[in-house]
């Protein structure tokens, strides 16, 4: 799933390469994708854009008074082209969800895509970003956080520190695999109770919040759009590397499994060389 870094860079991208130009035409292969009636895709034919944004995890391209807004979930994936084909798509085929053309019918574009069966792949048409319920619902930003504000969203909360994370009405940005990355820096156990952190704990965690994910945002932004996914698997230390050595300490890393989600971390550095009982509680980690 793209989170927080890979967002940036796409709305970075975004606002190199497609702002100042014209929406020519947009392409619908997947009606499902669109959570929104009014105002109508074709309302963007004709309209300059004028920059890109992020939200969470949310993608939005800005065109004026109107704002093309992208949740690419879990499997989803923003493809860009110097040059689009001309043809339109045919509905439902492939993983293409929608196609915008730029400047002309065969100028430079982008496709919104979708692998896989289970699809979550959301887009919104608004005039104000906050009318998309997912955004109204955003905790702070992750790097928005400093110490002082971190402490005060976690005291006296009960969940556990992965559920905290990646809770985005908490905290915004932070997906499965930062928040992998996010503990193993921090040395915290992802079974801890957020509430009971003590202020040592705390320091670590917004160190390390800042840490993985400014040095993972410039890591990807300048890259091209299809080079992310390799780029953000390239600078993960325990993260989908279960029975694989842990880099810092050399233990084996291990992995819980929850529902159609898993995760890892490593022993020695987050809990005390103790293995976690896979609990796979939807209580703990929903």
């Amino acid at each position: 799933m793209p989170e927080l870094p890979e967002v940036e860079a796409l709305a970075q991208h975004l606002r190199e390469h497609a702002a100042g130009r014209t929406v020519s035409r947009i392409d619908v292969a997947s009606l499902s994708v669109l959570k929104t009636v009014t105002p109508a895709w074709t309302e963007l034919h004709g309209r300059e854009v004028t920059g890109a944004a992020r939200y969470g995890k949310h993608l939005d391209l800005v065109c004026g008074d109107l704002h093309l807004v992208v949740h690419l979930a879990r499997a989803g994936w923003l493809r860009w082209a110097d040059a689009m084909s001309a043809t339109p798509p045919k509905p439902g085929k492939g993983p293409l969800a929608l196609r915008v053309h730029l400047d002309s019918a065969t100028g430079p574009g982008f496709d919104l895509t979708e692998a896989g069966t289970k699809k979550g792949l959301a887009v919104w048409i608004v005039r104000d970003p906050a009318e998309v319920p997912s955004i109204a619902r955003l905790g702070p930003d992750a790097l928005a956080l400093g110490r002082a504000e971190l402490g005060e969203l976690l005291a006296g909360r009960t969940e556990r520190l992965k559920t905290a994370l990646t809770d985005q009405s908490l905290i915004a940005g932070i997906g499965n695999a930062y928040s992998d990355e996010i503990m193993h820096a921090a040395k915290l156990s992802p079974y801890a109770t957020v509430g009971k952190l003590a202020p040592d704990a705390l320091d670590r965690l917004a160190d390390a919040i800042e840490l993985i994910l400014r040095g993972a945002v410039e890591r990807s932004v300048g890259q091209a759009a299809a080079r992310l996914k390799s780029e953000k698997r390239s600078g993960l230390r325990v993260h989908n590397r279960a029975g694989l050595p842990c880099p810092v300490c050399g233990d084996t890393v291990r992995e819980i499994s929850f529902a159609d989600k898993a995760f890892q971390y490593c022993p020695t550095c987050q809990t005390g060389g103790k293995a976690l009982a896979d609990r796979r509680l939807s209580r703990l980690l929903k």
